[in-house]
């Protein structure tokens, strides 16, 4: 029988996981009530372009090198055979239905909570799970919604994104100390991101 563990759900593209994603995930899996924190990779973000994503296994292998030597953290494909594109909903539902033991809550920044309204059956999300909201660069947060479990953290945060680190690459910029090393070294030998020779 597995432990019963609360574990915290961090969702991202992470295309590619940068020291800003780890430094949150950390935060949550060391300073709240959490036992660890899934970086659930997700295949689709209905709200982002597919174009610009990474393959998805070349994504879920960066996350797993940066989490790896950490118990607290752990690498999730769990969406990578729902129904695209994904949703937060039917995720929890799963994951729920498959670890009966587990207690589950989100992790999300400010800015998301501003558009959740636009998430499927987001009132459903308020109503079942917890969430644990940080701040981000640049948004304030208020109005948080009645009736949902709404924790927030003064989490310290770096103000830099996947999309500066992907044009960095492209432009043949260093992108050393964005992201942890063994991803560094991942990226340093790989085409990913990188513009075709010509």
């Amino acid at each position: 029988m597995l432990k019963a563990k609360n574990i915290g759900l961090f969702f991202g593209s992470f295309n590619p996981i940068h020291t800003g994603h780890l430094i949150i995930a950390e935060y949550m899996a060391t300073r709240t009530d959490l036992d660890q924190v899934w970086l659930v990779v997700s295949p689709h973000n209905p709200l982002k372009k597919r174009a610009t994503l990474a393959k998805d296994f070349d994504r879920l292998h960066m996350v797993r090198l940066a989490v790896e030597d950490n118990p607290k953290l752990k690498e999730s494909n769990i969406e990578f055979s729902l129904p695209k594109p994904s949703y937060t909903i039917d995720t929890m539902v799963y994951l729920h239905e498959k670890y009966p033991q587990h207690t589950f809550s989100l992790i999300m920044g400010g800015d998301n909570l501003v558009n959740i309204h636009k998430w499927k059956n987001f009132e459903l999300l308020l109503e079942r799970y917890p969430i644990h909201l940080y701040q981000r660069p640049g948004s304030t947060i208020t109005d948080l919604p009645a009736n949902a479990d709404i924790r927030t953290y003064d989490v310290p945060t770096l103000n830099i994104s996947s999309t500066y680190i992907r044009q960095s690459i492209a432009e043949g910029k260093s992108i050393r100390y964005l992201v942890p090393d063994p991803v560094f070294e991942f990226l340093d030998g790989s085409s990913l991101y990188k513009q075709p020779s010509t």
